[in-house]
């Protein structure tokens, strides 16, 4: 099978790196995003999906725009049976979907028709989910509406991070990426059509989706920390200044009888209060333009006055 793979991020790489190593898989050409100024001295530095293209000798197109004539012509030419795309960052034009008799192959993280859109790990560890998963799926003009290949259910770990979650899922939808290659050149495979009204949503994140809300019980608290990981990171303000932070649910004895947002040092231990009577417990704390400090040594630097609060 000839495939043209399209990606950009980290999240993309172990498919790429499993297609390339199939016998019977020959990857035609890689397409990515264009190279970004990146650091303190914006040099450009090429997507991860492109490094490893180069490494294999596999050429890679990096359109500004998949929308262009140009862009039309490049897959016309190269005549794909099959079009893998992870993560690759653009919405795909109706007039290109049609030219791989396979279609366009998308590996979603999320078991579809369940949070739809650009973030769907960070939101699902958020809103406290503890099962996920990964669906592989055709392309078609909506967003992430097209009928679903294969699916892999997955456990989500009761600590665990957008960004450990992320990287087991690259790994682990690397081989579902391949057999769905291969059962549907075999015709193994019928496409399902999602059930669209039980589709849930994950928008791209943004800066403020980071805001703590103290009003939340803890432990939303803290999937909001797992899930914000790491852009943008949890975070509140403290006398006027942004301030990301991390912890835990504390194991607390008995209600919490303090405004939400109330910090509550307990020895070099710092708790916070959080909606319905609970606390959460810092592990860090990095204040706007400082160095990120444990929780004992902020209690230590700011000597907090009696019932003083993180912004609500």
């Amino acid at each position: 099978m000839r495939i043209v793979f399209c990606g950009t991020p980290e999240f993309a790489v172990p498919s790429l790196r499993t297609l390339l190593a199939a016998p019977d898989i020959t990857v035609a050409a890689v397409v990515t995003q264009p190279d970004r100024p990146c650091g303190r001295g914006q040099s450009l530095k090429a997507p991860p999906v492109k490094q490893v293209a180069l490494e294999a000798g596999v050429h890679v197109y990096q359109p500004e725009t998949i929308k262009s004539e140009s862009a039309q012509d490049f897959f016309r030419r190269l005549a794909p049976d099959a079009v893998v795309i992870i993560a690759y960052g653009k919405i795909i034009p109706a007039s290109l979907l049609d030219i791989p008799p396979l279609g366009w192959i998308n590996l979603h993280a999320s078991l579809l028709p369940k949070y739809r859109g650009a973030a769907p790990i960070q939101w699902a560890i958020v809103r406290g989910e503890t099962r996920t998963g990964l669906t592989t799926m055709k392309i078609d003009a909506g967003l992430d509406t097209g009928p679903i290949l294969l699916q892999k259910e997955m456990a989500i770990g009761p600590d665990e991070t957008a960004v450990e979650l992320t990287a087991r899922m690259a790994q682990e939808g690397a081989p579902l990426v391949l057999e769905t290659l291969r059962k549907l050149a075999a015709g193994e495979i019928v496409p399902v059509e999602q059930d669209h009204e039980q589709a849930t949503f994950a928008p791209l994140l943004k800066k403020e989706h980071g805001r703590i809300l103290w009003s939340q019980p803890a432990q939303q608290v803290y999937n909001h920390m797992r899930g914000m990981q790491p852009w943008p990171g949890a975070f509140t303000r403290f006398r006027g200044q942004l301030c990301h932070l991390w912890g835990r649910p504390a194991q607390i004895e008995r209600p919490v009888v303090a405004l939400p947002g109330t910090l509550l040092p307990q020895g070099e231990r710092l708790w916070v209060a959080c909606g319905d009577a609970t606390a959460l417990e810092l592990d860090t704390v990095h204040l706007e333009g400082r160095a990120r400090v444990s929780a004992a040594e902020f209690l230590r630097g700011v000597r907090l006055r009696p019932g003083e609060a993180f912004e609500s």
